[in-house]
């Protein structure tokens, strides 16, 4: 009886502690979100959220319509799926790319711990080493190092349909916003994206553009683990966050004037990239070299001319003669603002060097992405390996045979 008692105190004082320990973090999650949205960070002084609530005919944006971008994002990559597949690939084919199929090396415990742990480019002497260990020939380790890395790396298909996803939705996104913006009277005069700050009604034309590009974005986070892996692979995941940050804040701050030209600025250089990519893929060499030129052109006027001289400053310079004391908001816009141009700038140096390459070596390469290395197997060669011996190099005379060129 004094035991069941105990058991019932201790049950009931492990309770009170599990309560405690969740109203405490109520309370932090509470003060933290009471600090976020606290005004002074947001609005311009004696303006407070209760002012952003639609009346007579005005409408504001809302931060809980953010919400809205995550399932919009899943349809986006519905929609990229069955575009890819019934687009992309008949596209392909009538270009004359092929799906190649990879020819994947003998399962080998030993190489695969080596490719996994050490390195995919073993030296000489390692390769030697690991064809005496496996009992093969220093030949066939070298091959089954180069068809291990194929593996790794995406069919030239899988990088067109890629490729032609992207040129798609910035293609639409670049059509689509000069339509909501060439009769807006910011679109060429700037200082007009703060007149009547911060009571801008929002458009439906801002909303789903807003949606559309915040949406975009996040479906490239969801799918970075699948999609092409570059060497600028980290400033491509900084730039997805800024860009998803900054569309979000300027949102809720009602920035929404600035932010769709932000949009504008960027979408009108990046479909020529992926079009260029796209014939690149394809192996048409002249028409890839004048949509190259074309995107250098228009991304050295967009994000090097544009950008800093023309959304910088009126996010910069123009706001002070509204207010004299800025919010807080003002420094952390500014401050990804300024991330995003120091992208560019990186950006910038990586397409001056393959134009200075292009102009003076007549070679157009892309040096973020990894090329296939060739792989000389014929239907014999592959026959003979699945028969070779079970540490998966084999050592049959007619293999090596039939692999030299």
């Amino acid at each position: 009886m004094i035991g069941s008692l105990l058991v019932v105190r201790s049950t009931a004082g492990m309770d009170m502690d599990l309560v405690e320990k969740h109203l405490s973090m109520a309370h932090i999650l509470k003060t933290l979100n009471s600090w976020f949205w606290w005004e002074n960070i947001w609005m311009p002084v004696n303006v407070t959220w209760a002012h952003f609530v639609d009346r007579d005919g005005l409408v504001f944006p809302k931060p809980h319509q953010l919400y809205a971008t995550i399932p919009y994002a899943f349809v986006l990559l519905i929609i990229r799926f069955f575009s890819e597949r019934y687009v992309a690939i008949p596209l392909a084919k009538a270009l004359g790319i092929k799906n190649v199929r990879r020819v994947k090396p003998q399962p080998n415990p030993v190489l695969e711990s080596y490719f996994r742990e050490c390195s995919k480019h073993p030296s000489q002497s390692e390769i030697q080493g690991l064809a005496k260990k496996c009992n093969c020939t220093v030949r066939l380790v070298e091959k089954w190092f180069r068809r291990r890395r194929n593996l790794e790396i995406p069919t030239v298909l899988r990088k067109f349909q890629e490729a032609f996803w992207r040129f798609s939705f910035y293609l639409t996104s670049s059509i689509a916003g000069f339509i909501f913006l060439y009769d807006k009277p910011w679109f060429y005069d700037i200082w007009q994206t703060w007149v009547g700050y911060p009571f801008q009604t929002l458009l439906p034309s801002q909303y789903w553009y807003y949606m559309a590009e915040i949406s975009f974005y996040w479906s490239l986070l969801f799918t970075l683990g699948i999609d092409n892996k570059r060497k600028d692979f980290l400033a491509h995941v900084i730039h997805h966050l800024a860009a998803i940050g900054l569309m979000s804040g300027s949102w809720c701050g009602n920035y929404v004037r600035l932010g769709t030209l932000v949009m504008f600025v960027h979408d009108t250089a990046d479909f020529w990239l992926e079009a260029a990519k796209m014939f690149n893929y394809a192996r048409w060499e002249k028409t890839c070299n004048m949509l190259f030129i074309i995107f250098s052109i228009a991304f050295f006027i967009t994000r090097i001319i544009l950008f800093p001289f023309w959304i910088l400053r009126a996010t910069l310079y123009q706001p002070t003669y509204y207010s004299t004391t800025p919010v807080i908001a003002y420094f952390l816009f500014n401050g990804q603002l300024l991330i995003l141009q120091g992208l560019h700038l990186y950006w910038g140096y990586l397409i001056f060097k393959i134009l200075r390459r292009f102009i003076f070596l007549k070679d157009l390469k892309d040096d973020r992405s990894d090329e296939e290395e060739e792989d000389s197997v014929t239907d014999n060669e592959e026959e003979s390996a699945k028969n070779g011996n079970k540490n998966g190099c084999g050592s049959s005379k007619h293999l090596l045979n039939s692999s030299h060129h």
